[in-house]
Order: C-alpha cells, then structure tokens, then sequence
C-alpha cells in the first residue's frame, strides 16, 4: 500500500507540469464561444478540475490522513470547502486578479504544512500544535484563489456568470466527494495493514517533498514569466 500511496503522489506531481496553469483548449474554447446560463457543462468542468487538481488533492489527502471518524472527516473537508468557495466565487466574480504561480507556490507551501503537522514536527521543533482547523479554513481560502485563477483563463462571458460560477463551484464539490472517496477507501485498505504506522513516516516526507518541489517549480515560473 505505501508503494501505492507513493505511486500515486508521484503521478499527481507529475500531473503538475503537464496540467500547471493552464486549461484544457477545447474546454477553454467552448466557454468563449457561450454566453448565458449553462449549469450542467460549468458543473462538469468543475467536478473534472477537482478530480484532476493535483495539488488540492495532495491537501486533502494530508488533512484527512490520520482522521478516522466519519464526523471529523466530514468537518475538516467542510472548512476546506467553505475556503476555497469564498474566495473562488469573491475572486471570479470581482474579477480579483491574483499571480497564479505565487497563489499556486502557497498550495505547494499548504502540502508541506499538512504534511509536517501529520509528523508531528511543529510540537518537536517549537513545542506548539498550530489549530488544524484554522490553518484548514486558511489554506482553504488560498486554494479557492487558485481555483479563481484557473477559472479566469476561460475568459467567461459576463452574461450569466453567477449561476455559472454556482455550477461550476457545486462541480467542484462534487470532484472533491468523488476524490474523497476513493483516497478513503485506498487508506481504508492501507490502514488495516501491520506496515501502516510503520510507513505513515515515510507516505508523509514524500508528501512533503512534492510540496516542496511544487514550490519549487512555481517559483521558478513567477521569476521567468
């Protein structure tokens, strides 16, 4: 199972510099294209950007990973959802305009946060535990600008933007519950295994390395683009 978790934190970085700031072509050209009110292809795009967003899904993975009743799961997720649907909507809607590769940089930094804090390191190094719950809200609010980012590159039309964003903003949920449920099924099979504490050590540095090296590659973009 470890060698599982890795291979998938590894494709999910991977994905990373296939998929970084940017937009399938084809969706992006059928949303220039439409105007008006058109909730069921805004919900597909945002349940397919959430299946397919590497980096909220290497988040998610880290806040739900040592949770093991189904109402702490469900109120962790819900401060993520609230997070990052504030500021998605806020930031479209407003047409706040924020630097992808450093929103992007701080969802890296957000990987390596939940990851040290699955480790324990904050108690070792400081003597402090940060509030799991606000930092979830907080990196929350982070994502939803990073959502709100990929979102602009559709270039939609004013014209029925809100319900749009609604559909899109419920697709988004959507992705996340399917997402969910398959990385909690994979650790539901993991953590029955002997090796699993055993190995939760070395699933979270690697989590933390490919935060690290999302970081990484951001930055490298913010300083060349």
């Amino acid at each position: 199972m470890l060698h599982a978790f890795t291979g998938v934190l590894l494709y999910l970085f991977l994905t990373a510099f296939a998929h970084a700031h940017g937009v399938a072509e084809g969706d992006k050209g059928y949303i220039q294209e439409i105007s008006g009110t058109h909730l069921l292809p805004f919900t597909y795009l945002g349940a397919k950007h959430m299946v397919t967003g590497y980096d909220h899904l290497l988040f998610l993975a880290g806040v739900i990973f040592f949770l093991y009743k189904l109402k702490d799961i469900a109120l962790y997720v819900s401060l993520f959802a609230i997070g990052h649907s504030v500021t998605m909507l806020y930031g479209v809607y407003a047409g706040v305009n924020v630097n992808a590769y450093l929103i992007d940089a701080i969802i890296g930094l957000s990987v390596v946060y939940k990851a040290l804090d699955n480790l324990g390191a904050f108690q070792r190094w400081f003597g402090v535990q940060p509030n799991t719950k606000a930092a979830t809200l907080v990196f929350g609010l982070f994502h939803g600008f990073g959502l709100a980012a990929k979102i602009q590159e559709f270039e939609i039309a004013r014209d029925g933007l809100l319900p749009n964003l609604l559909a899109f903003n419920v697709g988004v949920e959507i992705g996340q519950l399917l997402a969910l449920g398959a990385i909690l099924i994979a650790m539901g099979f993991w953590r029955r295994t002997a090796g699993f504490f055993q190995h939760a050590y070395t699933a979270n540095v690697a989590m933390m390395c490919a935060g690290f090296m999302l970081i990484g590659y951001q930055l490298t973009g913010l300083f060349v683009s």
